[in-house]
């Protein structure tokens, strides 16, 4: 079991690192530019697949660091 969790939570933060997160220049950060930040987008294809997929990491990671 616990090497299904080391397993898990390695495998967690690769694909946290893969996502594509919002990536403003720094002169927005700067000037608080946050116009967007609840902008209605629509994940598809391979970013739709790594937010379910993490999803699914983390209720199994969730899941046996409660059984452990």
């Amino acid at each position: 079991m616990k090497i299904a969790l080391i397993v898990i939570s390695i495998i967690l933060i690769a694909i946290v690192l893969l996502q594509g997160g919002a990536k403003d220049d720094n002169a927005s950060i700067i000037s608080g530019g946050n116009s967007d930040l609840f902008a209605n987008r629509k994940e598809r294809g391979g970013e739709l697949f790594l937010t379910r997929f993490t999803f699914l990491l983390g209720v199994a990671f969730m899941v046996l660091c409660v059984i452990l």
